[in-house]
């Protein structure tokens, strides 16, 4: 039967605050869920408050879910009572397109269900995320959280992980390959970590040297701070890879400039304004601008695995659900090292 159950949720764009919501009634496929953390994501953020403009009020946000199998349907498979799971952005997809038979779900053409915000197929809902104390889901969007990752930093790589993962994965970052990270927040400290466990040469791009000892301890080769006036003279053309993390108006002729032939800019991060880019710093060495999302559920998981084996853990600080709005404003102002996590036992 269906469960109601405690969440935080907005119900305007002005705050964030205590509700009860109901979870849908799980069927033969689903997996039922103790959401015992969840991470602070800016998207959790920009949606809360409209500022994307489609948000369905009231919602409930976040998909940087961590907890344990609480009941599966008898069809389930993969999961058994008191396994450690999570969850990330997606939680259902048409599986039928050429991207899901591919498993880059992530890419669906007709049918992605987002974690929050999102209309449910199975019951016509809206989505409602992670901020809560419960959640029900496909047991084929469900990931397992090896024994190794505790699960308070399993949460942050459901969505700030993979986000960084897929993009080093895809363009193949391994030995041999020098990867730039600009932005050293929430994403751009998981990209170092995890370039790093690749076999990357790693170096990061931030505005001051304020982060440089951090940065260099988390695995980065070098760290460049870009308001010095020679930052970008003395890189020449240097990398293979770089990634942009960053959600605000940057240079990206100066970083394209830093590209070897062939090489790429990737973006992640999402900024209000539109790029801007010199034709002539793409043709000059023929480089590539490209843009990257999360992972799909396979991907994802070996990430996690990745994780798992080699220790890589996101930087977090855990907090009451009380503190969420404060959470909130203190990432708008990058005031967090690295990743906000909610303890739901809080609620």
């Amino acid at each position: 039967m269906s469960k109601q159950i405690k969440a935080w949720g907005a119900t305007s764009p002005q705050k964030t605050e205590p509700m009860t919501i109901t979870r849908r009634a799980p069927d033969d496929e689903d997996v039922a869920i103790d959401i015992k953390f969840a991470g602070i994501c800016h998207s959790d953020i920009h949606t809360a408050r409209n500022e994307w403009g489609r948000t369905t009020y009231p919602q409930v946000v976040g998909h940087e879910i961590a907890g344990v199998v609480n009941a599966v349907g008898k069809n389930v498979t993969k999961f058994k009572v008191g396994d450690h799971v999570g969850i990330g952005c997606m939680v259902n997809s048409c599986r039928q397109c050429a991207n899901c038979v591919d498993g880059e779900e992530q890419y669906c053409t007709s049918g992605l269900v987002l974690t929050y915000n999102s209309t449910d197929p199975k019951d016509g809902t809206i989505t409602q995320g992670g901020y809560s104390q419960y959640i029900v889901v496909d047991q084929a969007f469900v990931l397992s959280v090896p024994e190794s990752i505790p699960l308070d930093k399993a949460a942050p790589l459901m969505c700030a992980g993979i986000t960084l993962y897929s993009p080093l994965h895809h363009w193949n970052a391994g030995p041999g390959k020098r990867v730039g990270i600009i932005g050293f927040g929430g994403l751009g400290h998981m990209g170092v970590k995890l370039a790093k466990a690749l076999g990357s040469e790693v170096t990061v791009f931030s505005q001051t040297n304020s982060k440089k000892e951090l940065g260099l301890r988390f695995g980065a080769d070098d760290y460049v701070a870009t308001s010095e006036p020679d930052a970008f003279s003395k890189l020449g053309q240097r990398f293979d890879i770089i990634i942009n993390t960053v959600s605000a108006k940057i240079p990206l002729d100066l970083y394209l400039s830093c590209l070897r032939r062939d090489g790429t800019l990737i973006q992640v991060g999402a900024p209000e304004d539109q790029l801007q880019i010199s034709p002539s710093s793409l043709y000059a060495h023929r480089v590539g601008v490209h843009g990257s999302m999360i992972g799909g559920i396979a991907e994802t998981q070996k990430m996690l695995d990745l994780c798992g084996e080699k220790q890589i853990f996101p930087e977090i600080e855990t907090i009451p659900a009380s503190y969420i709005n404060e959470a909130y404003e203190r990432v708008m102002k990058s005031d967090v090292k690295f990743r906000f996590v909610i303890d739901v036992s809080t609620m």
